[in-house]
């Protein structure tokens, strides 16, 4: 029987259809069996609500078990950067429930989720019982450090605005299972909220996105996208280079708009279907 948005009504992690290789998914069985017991509720949020808010009181953890939800860090002055988009199986509210401050980030629903809560106090008594546990907790914290710096690194360290698109769809294309040219991947979010992510205007990332389309380095359909030279993507630069000093890759690609034969102005997963990965 499904719940709310096609997700199962079941509360249990031993018997979750969602179960993969996420922070607590793995536990053994007894410490799984106490981690079901102090959770105080699943519940199915839909796109756009928020879970927590920047600076609110630390009430608990979240574990996502199902959907993509955007941490964010707001300005005094209205400017938001989206410091990483949570997948599946990820634990949100981590390191503040740890130490009793308020969190750090805002955490706002991508697409409609399947959450469960447990309060911090819970869950420190459940650690103290089984404090081999401890060891997913640093690990855990410590790749959401390592990805606080790539995000940093990104934003501060000068990259172009086209290097920094080109980067995105990149990363966002092989985590959406699309490793090689022409695979599809749907990337569902709005040239604002690209443009927050990387630190940069929705013009200049509407400004790339065309340019890219315009040299038949990418196509897409709405939010389903394809990339045709990924080599030639990660190595266009600051300024698009002229015909003369271009890659031959760049060279030989048909642009996407005008001058194609009918057959020709068909996507990428329609000319090469045996080749694709759905998305």
């Amino acid at each position: 029987m499904s719940g709310a948005y096609g997700f199962g009504l079941g509360e249990s992690c031993q018997s979750c259809e969602f179960r993969r290789k996420g922070f607590f998914c793995q536990l053994p069985p007894d410490e799984l069996k106490d981690f079901d017991a102090i959770k105080k509720y699943v519940s199915a949020y839909p796109a756009d609500a928020t879970l927590f808010m920047e600076q609110q009181k630390s009430r608990g953890i979240y574990l996502l078990c199902e959907g993509q939800v955007k941490l964010s860090l707001g300005s005094s002055d209205g400017k938001t950067l989206i410091l990483r988009i949570a997948n599946p199986g990820e634990v949100l509210g981590l390191s503040s429930a740890l130490s009793g401050s308020p969190y750090e980030v805002t955490a706002q629903a991508l697409r409609p989720c399947q959450v469960a809560f447990m309060t911090s106090d819970d869950f420190q008594k459940f650690l103290r019982k089984h404090q081999a546990v401890y060891e997913r907790v640093a690990s855990h914290l410590g790749w959401q450090y390592r990805s606080a710096c790539e995000q940093l690194s990104v934003v501060g360290l000068g990259a172009s605005v086209y290097e920094r698109v080109a980067k995105f769809l990149l990363n966002w294309s092989t985590e959406g299972g699309a490793p090689g040219n022409g695979d599809r991947f749907t990337l569902p979010l709005s040239h604002e909220e690209i443009a927050e992510r990387i630190g940069i205007t929705r013009e200049s990332v509407s400004r790339a996105l065309s340019e890219f389309r315009s040299r038949g380095l990418i196509e897409n359909d709405s939010s389903i996208f394809a990339i045709a030279d990924r080599v030639a993507l990660g190595e266009f630069h600051v300024h698009p280079p002229r015909p003369l000093e271009a890659d031959p890759r760049l060279l030989h690609l048909t642009p996407i708009q005008g001058g194609r034969s009918p057959e020709n102005r068909q996507p990428l997963w329609n000319r090469n279907p045996s080749a694709l990965k759905r998305a």
